[in-house]
């Protein structure tokens, strides 16, 4: 319990703290888990923090369902206003600086300066993806020269609804080092969030939820890693899977489950285990791992 003096006699009074319990992100809304289970959440030390839900099969369907409604306009708008959007989340996440790095230094026992350099890290990290928005074309795409009386032009279009196992140990910087790449370039997404530290992802959904970004663009889903990502992988309308969370056992039975559809992976191996060094320069190719190429071809003159 604490104390504030802010009552009128002017002698101290004590009061409960507001214990929070954390709800999904799905279709833009903040749902409870269908199951109705919760699972407490510690620090490093092992204190409690809060309640997390516990999401199930059908949330994972249904956040699937929502991925998929939103991607026809998300993938619609012009890189601009994607770009737009992206920059609005910086904004947003450095106006709660102070929150997500408490939320950060509890979650991976750092000390607060530690915990706050992350945080401004995956700030910056929104504003260069949001800067790619319009620029991911120049470098995926491009004229091709060709034996004939014909343009040949090829252009990076998005893949659809990928399914993104965030990593386990970087709760915040990690999780937007595999989000940001996936929705730039106009996929939607259905994030698996880390199932040890999970409270920094269920707080940038209350972030997202107020950033512009149209609603089930992106759904966060709390829980067991593995329960969860089973039905992602299995499902057949979702169209990637990158398996940056997932453990070298867990990644081989996705990837099993993945082949049922002919679905992208990628791969931890790819650059996205827990151990990656997610401060390091990203670079384009988690942007690249989420398109397909559209080539056309048109006739020159008459």
């Amino acid at each position: 319990m604490s104390e504030q003096s802010g009552n009128p006699g002017g002698a101290a009074r004590t009061r409960l703290g507001v214990l929070k319990t954390y709800k999904l992100f799905v279709g833009g809304k903040f749902p409870r888990s269908e199951s109705g289970r919760v699972y407490e959440v510690t620090d490093t030390r092992g204190n409690w923090l809060a309640n997390a839900p516990l999401a199930s099969r059908k949330d994972a369907r249904d956040a699937v369902v929502a991925a998929r409604k939103a991607f026809g306009g998300w993938s619609g708008a012009t890189a601009y206003n994607r770009g737009q959007i992206l920059y609005r989340i910086a904004e947003m996440l450095e106006g709660r600086r102070e929150q997500f790095t408490a939320e950060v230094a509890a979650a991976e026992g750092l000390s607060k300066a530690r915990a706050a350099a992350r945080v401004d890290a995956a700030v910056d990290r929104w504003v260069w993806y949001a800067g790619w928005s319009d620029k991911i074309a120049q470098v995926a795409g491009g004229a091709n020269p060709v034996a004939g009386p014909y343009f040949n032009l090829s252009t990076p279009e998005p893949t659809g609804v990928v399914a993104v196992l965030a990593p386990q140990e970087s709760s915040l910087l990690g999780l937007v080092s595999v989000l940001a790449p996936v929705i730039v370039s106009g996929n939607t997404a259905v994030v698996v969030a880390s199932e040890r530290a999970p409270l920094p992802a269920l707080s940038l959904a209350e972030v997202l939820a107020t950033s512009d970004l149209p609603g089930g663009v992106v759904n966060v889903l709390s829980g067991r890693t593995a329960e969860i990502a089973a039905p992602l992988a299995a499902h057949q309308d979702v169209n990637a899977i990158d398996l940056a969370g997932a453990d070298a056992d867990l990644a081989k039975e996705l990837e099993t489950a993945a082949a049922d559809n002919l679905k992208r992976v990628l791969r931890p191996a790819d650059g996205g285990s827990a151990a990656s060094d997610w401060s390091a320069d990203p670079g384009v190719k988690r942007m690249l791992a989420f398109v397909e190429t559209k080539t056309v071809w048109h006739p020159v003159g008459v």
